[in-house]
C-alpha cells in the first residue's frame, strides 16, 4: 500500500465544486480531507484568490507514479487548461502530489523532473502546510522536518493571509 498527500487548489469557476469533485474522484481511499482555506495567489499575483485543501489518501496497489496519473486525471476532468506563459497562473483545478509513503511508512524519494518527491516547494507553501497541520499536527515533510515547525518558523506572514472557510466543507472533517 502507498499513502499520498495531495494538495488541491482552484481559483476559476465554481471553485468549491472543483475541489469537491477532486475529493470524490479519489474514491474510498481517503484517510482524511482538510478544511478549506481561501488564499492569495502564489507565484503570480494577477489572478483571483484560491481555495485550497489537502487530502491524505491510500491505495494498496498505487505506486508513486500512479498518484501523479490520478492528479492529472482529476485536473483533466475539471477541464484545466495549462498556460505555458503563466506557470503559476489561474486554473480550475490544481492537484499536486506533495509526498508519498510506502506501507511501512518510508517516504518515497524521487528526483524525476515530472514527479519530484517530496514536492520541491511544499516547504514554502503555507497553503499546503497549514491545512496539513490542522489534520496531522505531528506530520513530517520528508527532507524538511516537522510541518508545524516549517509553518511557524518561515511562513507566518503567508499563513496569516489565509482565511479558513468552514462554510465550505469538502467532506466530513477529521
Amino acid at each position: 500500500m502507498s499513502r499520498a498527500l495531495l494538495s488541491l487548489g482552484s481559483n476559476l469557476g465554481d471553485r468549491v465544486s472543483y475541489l469537491r469533485a477532486a475529493v470524490a474522484g479519489l474514491g474510498r481511499g481517503r484517510e482524511w480531507v482538510s478544511g478549506v482555506y481561501e488564499t492569495p495567489p502564489w507565484g503570480d499575483a494577477d489572478q483571483p484568490a484560491y481555495l485550497n485543501a489537502v487530502v491524505l489518501a491510500h491505495d494498496p496497489a498505487a505506486a508513486a507514479r500512479t498518484w501523479l496519473d490520478r492528479a492529472r486525471a482529476l485536473e483533466q476532468a475539471a477541464e484545466r487548461v495549462r498556460d505555458p506563459q503563466r506557470r503559476f497562473g489561474p486554473r480550475t483545478l490544481d492537484v499536486d502530489v506533495i509526498a508519498v509513503w510506502e506501507d511501512d511508512g518510508a517516504p518515497v524519494l524521487s528526483d524525476d523532473p515530472e514527479l519530484t518527491l517530496p514536492h520541491p516547494r511544499a516547504h514554502l507553501r503555507a497553503f499546503v502546510l497549514r491545512p496539513w497541520a490542522d489534520c496531522d499536527p505531528g506530520a513530517v515533510l520528508p527532507g524538511h522536518g516537522p510541518i508545524k515547525s516549517l509553518l511557524e518558523a518561515t511562513l507566518s506572514a503567508d499563513a496569516a493571509a489565509m482565511t479558513p472557510r468552514p462554510d465550505l466543507p469538502l467532506e466530513s472533517q477529521r
